[in-house]
């Protein structure tokens, strides 16, 4: 359900009842340690702050955010008042919080106090996951199983308009989508997305102009739900799950050197 990496660690979100997150060695992918996050139901994102050296984990039935300090392994949580769904960290290392049903983005501290809130736009219907950029739009992608538009968008700073998008009617010809879920950038701010029902994953440029496909259908298994781009050690990570009758039953992360 989410992989990130902090440091010489990965860090690997499983759906279990308990050892929900799993830390492995960077290097020899060699499983190290496990931590427990208490009071939790449903855990569906993660993602990681260098700065506060934490990992923060959506759960979507409590609505809540929980905040794990990877040293010790504390877990705290804070409520974010409606669905939350994608998780980010911006450049102020505050985290974003994607609210699909409200088609909101909420910013919150470290500690949960809330800074801001956007509403989307109308037309931007089910956004799964968004990330701000250092010019301060954020990247969005959004588009349900059955929704007509499938689409990632460039976003202007206060998520009123869309300054540029790629994407369009749901499809799997090269410039479509079928459930773009998931999203990463680079330090040049070349967007990664991964395509969930495509089962593969696109790079578009800083202006969402295609680039190309960087993980095709016949790399993985079954389907990609998250990814996370090392920046400094140019790998992308890529979750690859089996799901069956609605429950997710096997997985694995694939890692690619981008």
């Amino acid at each position: 359900m989410g992989v990130t990496s902090l440091g010489d660690e990965v860090f690997l979100l499983r759906p279990k009842e308990r050892d929900q997150v799993e830390v492995y060695d960077v290097i020899t992918y060699r499983l190290v340690r496990c931590i427990t996050v208490t009071n939790c139901r449903e855990l569906v994102d993660m993602t990681s702050c260098e700065h506060y050296h934490c990992v923060y984990i959506v759960d979507d039935i409590i609505t809540c955010i929980h905040r794990v300090d990877v040293q010790g392994g504390a877990t705290t949580q804070w409520a974010v008042n409606d669905e939350p769904w994608g998780l980010s960290v911006n450049k102020a290392h505050n985290v974003l919080v994607t609210c699909r049903v409200v088609c909101k983005i909420k910013e919150f501290s470290s500690h949960g106090a809330l800074l801001r809130e956007m509403t989307l736009p109308d037309d931007v219907i089910n956004p799964w996951h968004a990330i701000q950029l250092t010019s301060g739009q954020y990247v969005v992608c959004h588009g349900d199983f059955g929704d007509a538009v499938h689409r990632v968008c460039v976003m202007s700073e206060d998520c009123t308009h869309i300054v540029h998008s790629h994407g369009g009617q749901r499809g799997s010809d090269i410039g479509q989508y079928n459930m773009p879920f998931h999203l990463a950038v680079d330090d040049n701010e070349f967007v990664f997305v991964v395509d969930l029902n495509n089962r593969r994953v696109t790079l578009l440029s800083p202006t969402l102009n295609y680039i190309r496909q960087v993980v095709s259908s016949d790399k993985l298994k079954w389907l990609p739900y998250r990814l996370h781009l090392d920046v400094q050690r140019r790998r992308l990570y890529v979750t690859d799950s089996e799901v069956k009758d609605g429950r997710f039953t096997a997985g694995r992360v694939v890692v690619f050197s981008v």
